[in-house]
């Protein structure tokens, strides 16, 4: 049905979820699976985790919503304290990942037309190659990814792209038009490149000597997914504007915000930019829960932990097929041998053993588990990934030698 009823803009793999708890999602056929994607880091706090429920079960009985129109007893306390997670003023809540960016790109052109004096229509942003922000028109403006971009023109001007990792092409792209630096602090749709070390540092600097504001997305890699808080607090960098969204709605309701100080956030004005679904009382309920949950440094802590513990076992089979292991936390993107087969056909080959990643570019994997799962749990996909290697390995060298192999599940 999907696929004569559901436009084609994604390529999934052959699962149909019909329930899901914690770190398992099953089928319609009662196949149960270790979700190793998380939905991009939706689900940072698992499937239908009950303390976010209980609060959204509450909420239902009360007010869902209301429309910026009026104010909600739930907006104030929810952007008060999102914003105290990030050591900011102010949060402007909106619903999805995209809308955020979106939302921050605007914040940062109005800001630097009023309050940095950047003459009307100039305005510039530099971006990093390899980006991914999201799919609206303004977005894939400024992305280098052709899939991303063919048929979608004519672009939105004002933006600029240097290689990601390299301070010194950034620095170089500043001007006086410029009014923000955009940037993944770790970069997940590109495979989850990891930057060198002193290359968030010298971007504050360089943002901070240049009257230029730093705007960092943290929808995928913050709110505890990589051990920290924000990614950025890897660096002991804190940007001018976050960007939040995915784990915010706790998995259960889209929710994002642009987080910032009132000397960046204070320059909207009644009229200028809004959402009607944008901090409704449902949102804002899930979303405290949520700012709760990561309050108490539970969360991030055993995100750091068991990131330790994947990230050995990956390391493990580092002779076993794989050419590159990146990552920190619960976040991994692991480049396989090509001769062993696409991102596609591994993600489908370890579905079949019951483990759910996702491809991204060729043969590269990514796993994000939920901060939920367990040890235990994580050897059991690691001894999954490592036969599925295994078995590929083998399909690989008896096509080059032109012996049968026969598939171990089968013997």
């Amino acid at each position: 049905m999907a696929a004569r009823h559901v436009p084609q803009n994604y390529s999934p793999l052959p699962v149909v979820a019909a329930s899901a708890q914690g770190a398992w999602i099953t089928d319609v056929a009662g196949a149960r699976y270790l979700d190793c994607l998380a939905g991009y880091s939706a689900l940072n706090f698992g499937h239908r985790n009950p303390e976010i429920l209980a609060a959204l079960a509450d909420q239902l009985t009360r007010v869902t919503l209301t429309s910026r129109a009026l104010h909600s007893d739930r907006l104030g306390p929810f952007c008060r304290d999102l914003a105290d997670l990030c050591g900011k003023d102010m949060a402007l809540p909106m619903n999805t990942g995209a809308e955020a960016v979106e939302s921050a790109i605007k914040v940062a052109r109005k800001w630097g037309t009023d309050v940095k004096g950047v003459p009307a229509e100039t305005a510039s942003i530099v971006v990093a190659s390899g980006n991914f922000h999201g799919r609206t028109t303004t977005i894939v403006s400024f992305s280098d990814d052709e899939t991303a971009r063919r048929g979608f023109g004519p672009f939105t001007p004002g933006f600029r792209t240097v290689p990601f990792g390299d301070a010194e092409s950034l620095a170089a792209a500043i001007d006086d038009t410029t009014v923000a630096v955009l940037l993944e602090p770790i970069q997940g749709e590109a495979g989850i490149i990891v930057p060198p070390p002193d290359y968030l540092p010298a971007v504050r600097r360089i943002c901070s000597e240049t009257d230029v504001l730093l705007i960092l997305d943290e929808i995928q890699s913050g709110l505890g997914r990589t051990g920290k808080t924000f990614a950025s607090d890897h660096w002991q960098v804190a940007p001018d504007l976050y960007v939040l969204g995915k784990a915010l709605g706790g998995g259960v309701l889209p929710v994002s915000a642009v987080v910032a100080d009132s000397s960046v956030l204070g320059v909207l004005h009644p009229g200028e930019h809004g959402s009607t679904f944008g901090g409704n009382p449902l949102a804002a309920a899930v979303g405290s829960t949520v700012v709760g949950m990561l309050e108490t440094g539970y969360w991030q802590e055993r995100a750091a932990l068991l990131g330790d513990h994947l990230h050995r076992r990956l390391h493990e089979l580092s002779t076993k097929g794989l050419t590159g292991i990146r990552g920190l936390g619960l976040w991994a993107g692991i480049d396989v041998d090509p001769a062993l087969g696409t991102g596609k056909e591994l993600s489908t080959a370890l579905a079949q053993r019951g483990v759910l990643v996702k491809d991204t570019h060729g043969s590269t994997l990514r796993f994000a588990p939920p901060i939920v799962i367990t040890i235990d749990e994580i050897d059991w996909a690691m001894d999954q990934f490592a036969d599925v290697l295994a078995s590929c390995s083998a399909s690989a060298s008896a096509e080059v030698t032109g012996r049968p192999h026969t598939d171990p599940r089968h013997t």
